[in-house]
């Protein structure tokens, strides 16, 4: 047991590694083929680095999947999302980046409370039917087709999207690639150094997913957070928390659904972590629907529940 324990956790650590390159290349190198054939940079913004951000949740989740360990692929969401409103989004108001979220705001907030009922409803159920998954996916379609037309009717748009890549195609396509392989490797490595873990120290996958795998696959989020929050952009901040959460429920899900023929859920999530995804987002989608402010200390006490969910669920 102790060797394999050993191999185990150099595995998690190197799969974040891979995770964050990989979706750190996939971006950049998307952004640069985006400006080259002269895509809005709404769009981008909307689809290109909201989907790369999430992309390690995919690949661990399909991943999962095929590792026929359901417990990991559905805890790895959940988590992610408590991650994402607690840790990324509570690390984010602490450093005052969420202060002003700026519009369309309330539309993405609306979007989280649709999107984590849709998912309370599928984990009382049990199950998410290969069917419902498709709709989803067609839920998440529609609603970013109306995010899109209601931000150009409202005149909003996003600034050009800083990258480190040099404007040259040829470039881009082969950096993008190879960030892709980064991901489903890192992905690989994750789920097997996870599910090796949980073996060998007997922690159920469930709490695996819930916390390490999790927090793994949200550090692309938390890191596009920081960095919009020190640039003062608090709309960007925000924003990429809702729109990561709704993707999670809605595409990450809906994909492994419709993937596998249909997903199992625990009941041990019905116990108690969904409960937990619909308290801490239903406290922040409240909090932005009544306009008001995501403060420092709001923020300090969100991380700090973060630490003593985590602490919960090993204790």
């Amino acid at each position: 047991m102790a060797t394999l324990s050993m191999a185990d956790g150099p595995l998690v650590l190197l799969g974040f590694v891979l995770l964050m390159l990989g979706g750190e290349f996939v971006v950049q190198g998307a952004v640069t083929i985006a400006g080259r054939i002269r895509v809005p940079p709404l769009l981008v913004g909307f689809t290109i680095v909201a989907v790369g951000t999430s992309l390690p949740e995919l690949a661990v989740v399909l991943e999962a999947v095929n590792e026929g360990t359901h417990e990991i692929a559905v805890g790895g969401v959940l988590g992610s999302n408590v991650a994402n409103v607690m840790l990324v989004l509570g690390t984010a108001s602490m450093l005052g980046a969420a202060s002003d979220p700026g519009q369309g705001i309330r539309r993405d907030a609306t979007a989280v409370a649709a999107a984590t009922a849709i998912l309370l409803a599928a984990v009382l159920i049990g199950e998410i039917a290969w069917q419902f998954g498709v709709l989803m996916l067609l839920g998440l379609a529609a609603y970013y087709s109306y995010s899109y037309r209601a931000s150009k009717a409202e005149g909003t748009d996003v600034e050009d999207s800083d990258t480190w890549l040099p404007d040259y195609i040829l470039l881009a396509v082969p950096v993008t690639a190879f960030g892709g392989y980064l991901i489903w490797t890192g992905a690989e490595m994750l789920v097997e150094g996870a599910t090796g873990l949980a073996g060998s120290y007997g922690i159920s996958e469930s709490v695996i997913g819930l916390s390490v795998v999790a927090l793994g696959t949200s550090l692309p989020e938390l890191a596009v957070t920081l960095v919009a929050g020190l640039r003062g952009q608090g709309g960007v901040a925000v924003g990429n928390v809702l729109g990561s959460n709704v993707i999670n429920i809605m595409g990450i899900l809906g994909v492994a659904a419709t993937y596998s023929g249909g997903l199992i859920i625990a009941p041990e999530f019905a116990a108690r972590d969904i409960w937990v995804v619909v308290l801490t987002s239903g406290f922040i989608v409240a909090m932005l629907l009544d306009e008001r402010h995501i403060g420092k200390r709001v923020g300090a006490a969100m991380v700090g529940g973060y630490l003593a969910y985590m602490a919960m669920l090993y204790l």
